[in-house]
């Protein structure tokens, strides 16, 4: 029997947990799930008799170490920032380790005693990043299977809620970690290229600068830049690519709405506000907006961003209650971002029986034999319910599988690595049509990169 160790419940290890304890007998595993929660390990062991669950505060060196120890495989679902140390106690016990996260630095650095060890590091196998590598990976390799040569990729991915379950006007609720969502774009210029030249979008213009895009049979999106497009061009074999953008999509109207906290700073996590434990919500409002003596709250803000009173934008400020003054912030020593967080959370919550939505989308230009041409890809995934949903679907079943895969010697190259190989993507590919997570492609004539499709 081989155990595998899963350190953190989350709201992404639903259906992690569920395919791996449906497997356990099959596959002649043992899991043990550890987390500093006891009330969520006493919940988790009442639905499954065949896990294991242990306290565990990573912080504890020594707690930490034995439960490394005892397991041949760790999958991480921690904070990006914690995996590095679980990391070199695997190195240490030999163990191998699986993650949804980026590689870090700290993480890339640990390549050559990874490679040393003979252990599999494979980061990056969730949903975005994961399934995006691994889907575009397997229509890029067959396109060059055949001779071709890549001129173009775009790359789109959303955690949205499912149509029946839309009921705010954002057209939005959390599906994932809402301090993500709040923060996104932050940290640096969106950059990619297009039709060969280089562009950079600066935080305060990513939100007026989208694409739109529509997926068959759920209507238009729109997408706006991820930080960094070109992170993966060596790693795709896309040096010569004219074309490279990858972006987040959301509900078209959102991201002109969003652009609203970022011009009021609302967004910002450097600093911290006075007195945030007292503070109503239209005083968080009031404190980013220029001080008069009769203009109301509502009059200022509508001033300052240019809005009239009869305009959606300010329907969907009104709707999250942001003007209250009954409505207490309660936070202490908080910043204007975890304020506005907080305040989000309220209404963008997930209901019990509300059912979310994961989006895929890419865009593959290439020349064959003389003739460019196009494909178009798409992936939907709508979710069960607040607990089993899409996203937990999308991150947790590609990191199951692989942390199988690896226990089993199917996937060996040893490594600090993500999932772009064949020996990797393509049986996990295939588990994951069987479990409903399909792409779905259409072929046609190139159009490249349509200028048109561009706001702002």
């Amino acid at each position: 029997m081989k155990n595998i160790l899963i350190i953190g419940i989350g709201k992404s290890t639903s259906y992690l947990i569920d395919y791996l304890s449906r497997k356990a007998e099959s596959r002649a595993i043992t899991i043990t799930v550890g987390d500093i929660n006891t009330d969520n390990l006493k919940a988790l062991q009442d639905s499954y008799g065949n896990i294991n669950g242990i306290p565990l505060d990573i912080f504890d060196r020594e707690q930490r170490e034995d439960a490394v120890k005892n397991a041949d495989l760790i999958i991480s679902m921690l904070p990006a920032r914690f995996h590095v140390q679980v990391a070199r106690d695997c190195i240490a016990y030999g163990k191998h380790l699986v993650t949804a996260s980026y590689v870090s630095e700290e993480m890339q650095a640990l390549d050559a005693e990874v490679r040393e060890k003979g252990l599999v590091f494979m980061n990056e196998i969730g949903l975005d990043p994961g399934i995006d590598h691994m889907s575009a990976m397997h229509v890029i390799d067959r396109i060059r299977d055949k001779g071709g040569k890549m001129l173009l990729f775009e790359s789109f991915c959303g955690g949205l809620v499912a149509p029946e379950s839309d009921t705010n006007l954002w057209n939005y609720k959390f599906t994932w970690n809402p301090r993500n969502v709040v923060v996104a774009g932050q940290g640096g210029a969106a950059k990619f290229i297009q039709e060969g030249t280089y562009k950079y979008i600066p935080y305060h213009k990513l939100f007026r600068r989208t694409e739109f895009l529509d997926v068959d049979g759920y209507g238009e999106f729109e997408g706006y830049a991820n930080r960094d497009s070109l992170k993966y061009r060596k790693a795709y074999g896309l040096e010569d690519a004219l074309t490279l953008y990858r972006g987040t999509m959301r509900r078209v109207g959102f991201s002109r709405a969003w652009n609203m906290f970022v011009q009021l700073g609302m967004t910002d996590d450097s600093y911290v506000m006075d007195d945030t434990e007292n503070m109503s919500y239209r005083d968080f409002v009031n404190a980013f907006l220029p001080y008069s003596p009769t203009d109301s709250v509502e009059l200022k803000m509508r001033h300052y961003l240019k809005i009239d009173q009869d305009d959606i934008m300010w329907e969907k400020l009104e709707e999250l209650g942001l003007f209250s003054a009954e409505r207490k912030v309660g936070l202490k020593d908080a910043t204007p971002a975890q304020i506005l967080q907080k305040i989000l959370e309220e209404s963008w919550s997930l209901e019990e029986n509300d059912k979310d939505m994961i989006v895929m989308y890419h865009k593959f230009g290439y020349e064959l034999d003389g003739k460019k041409s196009q494909i178009d890809a798409s992936m939907v995934v709508i979710g069960e319910d607040r607990k089993f949903t899409a996203m937990a679907k999308t991150v947790g079943l590609p990191v199951a599988m692989a942390a199988l895969q690896i226990l089993e010697g199917k996937i060996n190259t040893p490594g600090v690595q993500i999932p772009i190989r064949r020996e990797v993507y393509t049986p996990i590919l295939k588990e994951l049509e069987e479990q409903g997570v399909i792409f779905r492609e259409k072929e046609g004539a190139y159009t490249g990169y349509d200028l048109h499709n561009v706001v702002g």
